[in-house]
């Protein structure tokens, strides 16, 4: 994959077992590529490791816990001793909200744990890779964050807080960096077709798939972009409520609030959908 004239080689993408990390992987692989897949589940890595393998790419998997940060830390350190990095993709995440059985708040702690991973799970992964990007003078850093940073949702109160702390912490790092040819990307997708947005019970508006999501997050990389956002419809409805007076813009929020399923509901979710459409 092209960076201003010249190919991407070594790559690390966290969150490789489903979602937009599969689909980046799949988007990214070819004959010129080596990657490092992370994620939790090794068996649905290696789903992942066999389509990157078919389009020519160089694959190794990990299954790694990205809040493991000795682990993480060492799987780096070994991946840029085998092929120096020069893009590193953390787009491992988790959601959570509001309870299934009543308009309860989230549950004491999920903060903690959303933050955990949201956060500090891809410090994690962008950390160890920082002096040898910098000492090689280039490489690019992506984040996967959510429109949740720009206008935070209601019934999603961690899941914002962490995706605004990361798109904070990413906007700091673009400028630290520039000056030693390491670019960031801060990618702010909306709805993707995912057993995590599965878990959004409400209205999913502009949803898009996880296949048109990783395209237009490689186009945005390729071209170099600080901020890849989309879809265009709800980034303007974010943008809005997001300079709305406080209390307008929660009042035009509250509609779109709903409740978060379990992940073990959202799995039972994406099974029906995919059994209706068989």
């Amino acid at each position: 994959m092209k960076q201003n004239g010249r190919w991407w080689r070594s790559l690390v993408l966290t969150g490789a077992s489903g979602g937009i990390g599969r689909a980046l992987a799949s988007e990214l692989a070819s004959n010129r590529v080596t990657m490092l897949l992370i994620g939790r589940d090794l068996h649905r890595l290696e789903a992942t490791a066999k389509a990157a393998r078919s389009k020519g790419a160089s694959v190794q998997v990990a299954a790694c816990d990205v809040t493991d940060t000795a682990a993480m830390a060492r799987l780096l350190d070994e991946a840029d001793k085998r092929a120096p990095v020069d893009l590193v993709i953390a787009a491992a995440g988790q959601s959570a909200g509001t309870a299934t059985d009543g308009d309860r708040p989230e549950a004491p702690g999920t903060l903690h744990r959303i933050i955990d991973v949201n956060v500090f799970g891809a410090a994690n992964a962008v950390e160890p890779l920082l002096a040898p990007m910098r000492a090689r003078g280039g490489g690019r850093i992506v984040l996967i964050g959510s429109l949740a940073a720009h206008r935070p949702l209601p019934d999603m109160p961690a899941y914002s807080a962490s995706k605004a702390a990361l798109r904070a912490w990413g906007t700091a790092l673009r400028g630290a960096l520039a000056q030693h040819g390491v670019g960031v990307t801060i990618v702010s997708p909306g709805f993707v077709t995912s057993p995590m947005s599965a878990r959004h019970l409400g209205a999913r508006p502009f949803e898009v798939s996880a296949e048109d999501a990783a395209r237009r997050i490689v186009r945005g990389v390729v071209r170099g972009d600080a901020l890849v956002t989309f879809p265009a419809g709800l980034a303007a409805l974010a943008w809005l409520g997001s300079r709305l007076p406080p209390r307008l813009s929660d009042f035009c929020a509250r509609p779109f609030a709903t409740r978060i399923a379990s992940e073990g509901d959202a799995v039972a979710v994406v099974a029906e959908a995919n059994a209706a459409t068989d």
